[in-house]
């Protein structure tokens, strides 16, 4: 089955001449899509981005943190393991090189509770599940690995 995503983006950083000189203009961008809040982006302040505006790496970041957790939800319902709190603090790894750069990886760091101490193991392992199911994960050409921790709910036993 295929899926295709719409989004409308518009470019805010013209100050009057457009793109007459590289300091000349503004990185600032406006994503839109139906029904949804419209999200502020920039460049990152190395490229003359807004701080205050979320720029394309960390979205491609929070992309990926996102699918897995999403992923892993639905595995954790698949095994048994009931997720009762999940977050994350991934880390990517970007080069640049002359105009161009790649990221080269990121590291996701979930923290998962679950509702009993004998589904620790299984939460552990469905980590792998999630990434393989996770659609952004495979379509990216850098690993995306994983630093899970498990913990019990507290009272449970």
């Amino acid at each position: 089955m295929d899926h295709t995503y719409v989004l409308d983006l518009s470019w805010q950083g013209n100050r009057g001449t457009g793109t007459s000189g590289y300091r000349d203009y503004g990185r600032e961008v406006l994503l839109r899509a139906a029904g949804k809040p419209d999200l502020a982006g920039s460049a990152d302040p190395t490229f003359r981005g807004d701080a205050s505006r979320w720029n394309p790496e960390e979205l491609l970041l929070a992309a990926l943190a996102q699918c897995h957790l999403l992923s892993y939800l639905h595995s954790a319902v698949q095994h048994g393991v009931v997720v009762t709190a999940y977050d994350d603090s991934p880390v990517g790894a970007m080069v640049t090189s002359g105009q161009g750069g790649h990221f080269t990886s990121v590291v996701l760091r979930p923290q998962v509770t679950v509702a009993s101490a004998d589904q620790v193991e299984t939460a552990l392992a469905i980590h792998r599940e999630a990434s393989e199911n996770c659609f952004i994960a495979a379509s990216v050409n850098f690993p995306v690995t994983h630093e899970p921790s498990v913990h019990v709910v507290a009272g449970a036993e």
